[in-house]
């Protein structure tokens, strides 16, 4: 049988993910060293898995509504109001998703229609590009650079964009680079798209884990933006609860009606005991998140100092858990540089490349690890410098 005739043209289209790649590499050798994959490495909170256990215990195993419990927009609502200053109406603002992939699946397809332009800064998360493709939509990279700290400019916003241009996604704090937009980064670019009848994806999910004074501030709290701004997030970063498949979506009434639609026959409702874990989560998580956060900020400047001091020079992510050291130096090709690492050190990281074309010179790593891990890995990765010298 000819599957290739069969099969979804698209789809057979679409490259795999680069991080996977190396992460299923470091699962097939011993004794390797991973800051491959963006996961906490705490456990959820005992009071948190407690909540989900609990409600296994009462039963409480049925479908929730379409949108989520009313209790959990609810605490959303409060959550969102108290910590970044936005309020939005539990009943008809909100939508309770699997994980905030789906949510910005759900927000792409909601809008984006056959020939729309969908401006995509890169570095960024692997998600978007391909989301944009299945939904007929057309990709369109701004390259983010170093030199900017990895921040989107207002100048090449407007650069990018056309007639055609329908959605903007904006991935910060950033997943691979750990850029972070602060709030006069993000008025020039509320002052670009006032001019312009464009929609806008917040992916906020590492809005809770930036570093210094300036915490995170929302897109949908800069004047005139929350009207045509789509909040992506959820509790699997904040909350090490990557496994139990929770996001949520924030906007106007009129979009989260259309991904509602979507949800209601793609998944139905997301999983109830989840659902159960982040109402405790949002009540009573905010001394959890900070305690991890304090974590994360003590091997980043770890992670950080040691690149810079073996000459991979390393820009200073301000959010998320990663950062994104140049390897120029060495004389490789991200990829190869990558490779030959695991095999040679049994250290996994990902290519730069990964996250978009001009990735290339820059790898991805995560110090969501332990600061032992971490310590060990910059040793070999330091080894393996000397070896190509």
């Amino acid at each position: 049988m000819d599957y290739s005739q069969l099969l979804n043209n698209k789809v057979q289209e679409l490259k795999p993910s680069g991080i996977r790649r190396f992460f299923d590499i470091a699962n097939e050798m011993d004794h390797v060293i991973s800051l491959s994959i963006g996961e906490p490495d705490f456990t959820t909170p005992w009071h948190v898995r407690q909540e989900g256990i609990e409600s296994l215990r009462r039963g409480k195993t049925w479908y929730s509504p379409n949108r989520g419990f009313a209790e959990l927009r609810s605490q959303i609502s409060n959550y969102y109001a108290r910590r970044f200053n936005v309020e939005y109406d539990p009943d008809s603002e909100i939508l309770v998703s699997v994980g905030g992939s789906e949510a910005i699946d759900l927000c792409i397809r909601a809008i984006v229609q056959e020939g729309d332009e969908v401006l995509i800064p890169q570095p960024s998360f692997v998600c978007y590009e391909p989301m944009t493709v299945m939904a007929d939509g057309k990709p369109v990279i701004i390259q983010t650079r170093a030199e900017n700290e990895f921040r989107l400019t207002a100048q090449e916003l407007e650069q990018a964009i056309t007639p055609k241009t329908k959605l903007l996604i904006l991935p910060f704090p950033n997943n691979p680079t750990g850029a972070v937009m602060r709030r006069e980064h993000l008025e020039e670019i509320a002052g670009v798209l006032e001019k312009h009848n464009i929609l806008v994806l917040s992916d906020e999910i590492y809005g809770e884990l930036t570093y210094g004074k300036e915490r995170h501030v929302s897109f949908a709290d800069i004047k005139n933006m929350k009207e045509r701004t789509i909040v992506v997030s959820g509790f699997s970063k904040a909350y090490a609860m990557t496994g139990w498949r929770l996001g949520y979506a924030l906007g106007p009434h009129e979009v989260i009606d259309q991904m509602t639609k979507l949800h209601q026959y793609a998944i139905m409702s997301a999983p109830t005991m989840a659902q159960y874990a982040a109402i405790e989560a949002l009540k009573h998580g905010d001394a959890d998140i900070e305690r991890m956060r304090e974590e994360y900020d003590a091997r980043r400047r770890l992670i950080v100092d040691g690149f810079n001091k073996m000459g991979l020079t390393c820009f200073e992510p301000e959010g998320a858990f990663y950062c994104f050291p140049s390897i120029q130096s060495s004389g490789k090709s991200s990829e190869q540089f990558c490779e030959e690492l695991i095999y040679d050190q049994h250290v996994a990281i990902v290519p730069g490349t990964a996250f978009g074309e001009c990735g290339e010179g820059f790898t991805r790593v995560s110090y969501s690890y332990s600061l032992k891990h971490i310590k060990e890995a910059l040793e070999r990765i330091d080894r393996f410098l000397e070896k190509l010298k």
